[in-house]
C-alpha cells in the first residue's frame, strides 16, 4: 500500500507538470517591450538620416517623430494587456491526454509489475556468481542461497546442469525435481529429470525415467530429445519392433538436413538388423564428427537456441577439440549476450576450463 501511495503521488505530480507545460502557460499575442524599443530606435535613426540628407525639413521631422512616438505608445499599451491563453478546447484535449497516459502507466504496472519483490544485488545473482569463480565455488555459493531461498527457480535452473557436469547425478535429480515442482512439467523439464535418473542407472531408462520420457513425448509430439531416448532405450532392451517404429517416427519429424538425422538412421538400421551393428567404431566416430560439423554450420548460418549451442560446445569437448569448443562458446555468447540466458552453457564452459572472457586462454 505504501508503494502504491508513493507511485500515485509521483504520477499526479508528473501529470500536473505536463498539464501546466502544455496548456496553462500564457502566450503573448505581440512582441516584447525590448522588440518595440529596438524598432523605434531604428525608425528614429531613419528620420534623423533623412533630416541630415535634406529630405525632411525641421517641422516635418518634428511631426514625424511625434507620430512615431504615438505609435510606439499605442503598441506598448496593447502589449501590456492580458496575455492570450490556450483555448478551452485545447486545455480539455491536453487534460484528457495526460490522464490517459497516467491511466495506461498505472494499468500496465498493475498487470506486469511486482512491487512485492525484494531488491537483489547484482553480486547475488547465481549466473553472475558462476562467471566470477570456479565451478566448485559457484555451486557452493548457489547452494547457500538456495538453502535460504528454496523457491528460487533461477538458482535451481543454474545449478542443475552444473551437477550434471560434475557427475553429481543424485543432486541433479533433486534439482530437476525442484524445477518441475516450481515451474510445472513440460517436455524439456521432464526429459532433463529423466536424464539425471538415467545417468544414475548407468544409462538404463527403465522405470520412472521411461515414464518421464513418454510423458514428454506426449506433451510435445515433436520433442526430439525425449524421442531419441525412447528409441535408444527400446533398442538397448532389444525391443526391436517398437524401436523400429520409434526411430521411424523420429526420422519423420526431420526436414532432411538435421545433423542428428544420420544417428537416427543408424539406430533404425541397427534395430531393423535385429541388433547387428552396421558399422565399426571408426566409421561411427566419423559419423559423429559429421553430425557435429552439420550442427555447427547450421548454427552459424541460421542461428539456434541456447540449448543447441550448449549441445555443440559439449560435442566438441567430447571429441576433445577444445579450440573448436572455445570458438563455439564465444559464438554462443555473441548470440546470447545476456548471462541469464546462458546459465547452463556458462556452467559447462566453466567446468571444462574454457575462457569465459573470450581471450581463448
Amino acid at each position: 500500500m505504501v508503494f502504491w501511495s508513493i507511485a500515485i503521488t509521483i504520477t499526479l505530480v508528473a501529470c500536473a507538470a505536463l498539464y501546466y507545460a502544455a496548456a496553462m502557460r500564457p502566450v503573448n499575442a505581440v512582441g516584447s517591450g525590448e522588440g518595440l524599443d529596438a524598432q523605434f530606435a531604428r525608425m528614429l535613426a531613419g528620420i534623423e538620416a533623412d533630416v541630415g540628407a535634406g529630405k525632411l525639413a525641421g517641422p516635418q521631422a518634428i511631426a514625424a517623430k511625434a507620430e512615431l512616438a504615438r505609435e510606439m505608445l499605442r503598441q506598448k499599451s496593447e502589449a501590456g494587456q492580458a496575455p492570450t491563453r490556450a483555448k478551452p478546447l485545447r486545455i480539455g484535449v491536453v487534460a484528457a491526454g495526460v490522464m490517459l497516459i497516467a491511466g495506461l502507466a498505472c494499468g500496465l504496472y498493475a498487470i506486469l509489475g511486482r512491487p512485492d519483490l525484494p531488491g537483489e544485488p547484482l553480486a547475488s545473482r547465481p549466473e553472475i556468481a558462476a562467471r566470477n569463480m570456479n565451478l566448485e565455488e559457484a555451486i557452493a555459493r548457489i547452494e547457500a542461497r538456495l538453502a535460504i531461498a528454496p523457491d528460487d527457480l533461477r538458482g535451481w535452473t543454474v545449478i542443475a546442469p552444473a551437477y550434471m557436469e560434475l557427475q553429481r547425478y543424485a543432486d541433479a535429480e533433486r534439482a530437476f525435481r525442484r524445477i518441475v515442482e516450481l515451474a510445472g512439467p513440460d517436455a524439456d523439464r521432464e526429459t532433463d529429470l529423466a536424464e539425471a535418473l538415467m545417468m544414475q542407472a548407468g544409462g538404463d531408462a527403465a522405470g520412472e525415467a521411461m515414464q518421464l520420457l513418454r510423458s514428454a513425448a506426449t506433451r510435445d509430439p515433436a520433442h526430439l530429445r525425449s524421442r531419441f531416448y525412447i528409441a535408444g532405450e527400446l533398442t538397448r532392451t532389444g525391443d526391436y519392433t517398437a524401436a523400429v517404429e520409434a526411430w521411424q517416427e523420429l526420422i519423420g519429424l526431420a526436414e532432411g538436413n538435421e545433423p542428428w538425422l544420420a544417428t537416427a538412421r543408424q539406430g533404425l538400421a541397427f534395430a531393423e538388423a535385429g541388433g547387428v551393428a552396421p558399422q565399426d567404431d571408426e566409421t561411427q566416430q566419423e559419423a559423429i564428427r559429421g553430425m557435429v560439423e552439420g550442427l555447427a554450420a547450421r548454427l552459424q548460418s541460421e542461428g539456434g537456441s541456447v540449448e543447441e549451442w550448449t549441445q555443440l560446445v559439449r560435442a566438441y569437448l567430447v571429441l576433445e577439440d577444445r579450440q573448436a569448443a572455445q570458438a563455439a562458446y564465444e559464438d554462443a555468447v555473441a548470440a546470447y549476450p545476456q548471462a541469464f540466458d546462458r546459465g547452463g552453457l556458462d556452467t559447462l564452459a566453466l567446468g571444462a576450463g574454457l575462457s569465459l572472457n573470450g581471450d581463448g586462454q
